[in-house]
């Protein structure tokens, strides 16, 4: 894959409030550094004072994106266009490089503070992608969907890889392909994790997420972005960069988030996997 199709490269991590005091003592040597950061513009929008002069300083020095929260792109209320007209403008504030969102919903008639599955119906892939088409027009950019993690498939109609390809494809929008959420979705629904991979578009593919989660039971995992990712994650890393090439990744750390120190040994993981598989594959594989 051409490394020209991304506007970020190498890897990233979320960006908390709680790690702007510990980002002064970011290591030096570039292997170790956090290439691009991605946050939630909800929470950023607006902010002003103190933390507004941090953020502005950090998005002068570093590359970033967006990864929204409240946008609900599946939900049944009119879209926030006021929303998205805001985001623009923050976006160009920050030279922002990219939009996401999760390929969910979030609210009917107020927000429900979780992200909830579409149906998978045909129904559904035109009124997403048609509401996705309309955020696409406002911000005058491609935006990436994310395959989220989901517990139950409501009125489901066609498979879950499916779903997710016809939406890409009718909105003509770009994925962001979330590892941990193949696998979580693998486990918990019964499909194989390598054959869902082998589905994607890579054309489409943005960057990629990866993050830790919690098992419920050995039948159940609950995508937390909570704890470290674990090996059989890493090792679909590993055959998603077999596969599609080095791709832009990005570490997710929501909650338990521990010093910064820590999570850069993860941050790291990511670096030499790439450094691996860029030797093994190269940065421009031909896909047939």
């Amino acid at each position: 894959m051409n490394n020209k199709h991304f506007s970020i490269h190498g890897t990233g991590l979320g960006l908390r409030r709680s790690m702007l005091r510990e980002l002064q003592d970011l290591p030096i040597d570039p292997v170790n550094q956090v290439n691009f950061w991605e946050v939630a513009p909800e929470n950023w929008i607006n902010v002003g004072g103190n933390y507004g002069k941090k953020f502005r300083k950090l998005t002068e020095q570093f590359p970033f994106i967006c990864h929204g929260l409240s946008l609900s792109i599946g939900g049944p209320s009119p879209l926030d266009e006021a929303f998205v007209h805001r985001l623009k403008h923050f976006m160009q504030t920050h030279q922002i490089r990219c939009y996401s969102e999760h390929l969910s919903y979030c609210s009917d008639d107020g927000h429900l503070y979780d992200l909830l599955p579409i149906p998978f119906t045909a129904e559904a892939v035109h009124y997403v992608a048609d509401r996705i088409k309309r955020v696409q027009d406002i911000l005058a950019q491609r935006i990436a969907l994310e395959n989220v993690s989901y517990y139950a498939a409501p009125g489901q109609e066609m498979t879950e890889i499916d779903f997710l390809n016809a939406v890409l494809q009718e909105a003509d929008c770009d994925l962001l392909l979330d590892v941990n959420n193949i696998y979580v979705n693998s486990i918990n629904h019964g499909y194989d994790a390598e054959s869902f991979l082998q589905q994607i578009p890579a054309e489409r593919i943005r960057y990629i997420h990866i993050a830790g989660h919690y098992n419920e039971a050995d039948d159940l995992i609950v995508d937390t972005h909570g704890s470290d990712v674990i090996d059989p994650v890493w090792q679909l890393l590993e055959n998603t960069y077999q596969r599609f090439g080095v791709i832009p990744t990005l570490l997710e750390r929501d909650f338990n988030i521990p010093p910064l120190a820590e999570l850069m040994t993860e941050v790291n993981t990511i670096h030499q996997l790439q450094s691996k598989w860029r030797v093994q594959v190269g940065d421009h594989l031909q896909h047939g």
